[in-house]
């Protein structure tokens, strides 16, 4: 066999990982065309077809699934490549980060606070969106951290790893006046509001409402604390925030604390990919003490 063109291997990656030809032609600004004719050429250098139909869509069969794995790894690893070189010559040190869209964006700013030295032109992005959508995007090189309510399972999804930065209580809120029966009866008296259900914190907080057997009325679920604690105090319902700050965000408002929950626990953790190891920005956050930021007594 001559010597392997690498563009026909680029452009048969791209239609297995975006399933069609028009799809992959669309990322690569190629006609289709040219992409089935690229594919074909890299089919006559390997000896065999190397996709089959499924419905509408191609899929390799077993001899591309074969080439994909070593494909995935070749240009997985040239991407990491440019990443790790291109930080470094940038004049300001990027930094991309995604944010899960359920965590208190308090919390998250001063976590994101030790990414930033004085010493260092850094350039911070930070993006927000669901768990499932920010570790796509770290997939797929788009981001070079996560801050997010769970952690990932290194032994399932190689060349990622998560470090825990800390875990905070949980404090049902609502607007004066206040509910008469104590805490957690009291959840029973307004409609509740609750963070979404896909997030970690939303799970516990379903279960733990089912381990009392109370029977309250969810109002609605939201991802975003700030929508969440404006719909609240619009429609007299009992809200979730952290424990932590909670005093200092509604200081100047009517709203009160009716209960601090300490058997849940909001987490926070840093998720990675293994080309980030050495980002200057990632080792501070990972190296970093936050037991004093996560620690309730401490802001009370």
């Amino acid at each position: 066999m001559n010597q392997l063109n690498f563009n026909h291997l680029y452009y048969f990656w791209q239609v297995c990982k975006t399933g069609s030809v028009v799809r992959a032609a669309d990322v690569l600004c190629l006609t289709p065309q040219t992409v089935t004719g690229q594919i074909k050429a890299l089919e006559e250098q390997l000896g065999g077809a190397l996709f089959r139909r499924q419905g509408r869509g191609l899929v390799p069969n077993e001899l591309g699934q074969l080439v994909f794995r070593y494909a995935d790894r070749m240009f997985m690893l040239s991407q990491e490549m440019l990443d790790i070189v291109n930080y470094r010559k940038e004049s300001h040190l990027l930094f991309d980060v995604g944010v899960a869209d359920a965590l208190s964006k308090p919390l998250v700013s001063k976590v994101l606070e030790a990414a930033v030295v004085s010493e260092e032109k850094i350039h911070l992005r930070c993006f927000e969106s669901t768990h499932e959508m920010l570790l796509e995007q770290l997939s797929q090189h788009k981001l070079d951290m996560i801050v997010s309510d769970c952690p990932i399972d290194s032994t399932q999804q190689e060349g990622l790893f998560s470090v825990k930065l800390g875990e905070c209580p949980v404090s049902f809120w609502c607007n004066a006046p206040l509910p008469d029966r104590p805490f957690p009866a009291c959840l029973e008296q307004r409609r509740l509001l609750i963070p979404g259900r896909r997030s970690m914190l939303g799970r516990k907080l379903l279960n733990w409402i089912h381990s009392q057997g109370l029977q309250v009325d969810i109002l609605g679920e939201f991802d975003d604390a700030a929508l969440m604690k404006a719909f609240g105090a619009q429609n007299n319902a009992i809200f979730v925030a952290p424990t932590l700050y909670g005093a200092e965000i509604y200081r100047d408002d009517t709203i009160r604390e009716i209960g601090r929950l300490e058997a849940v626990m909001e987490e926070y953790h840093v998720i990675f990919a293994e080309r980030m190891i050495q980002h200057p920005a990632v080792q501070r956050i990972c190296n970093r003490d936050f037991s004093a930021l996560f620690n309730a007594k401490s802001q009370a």
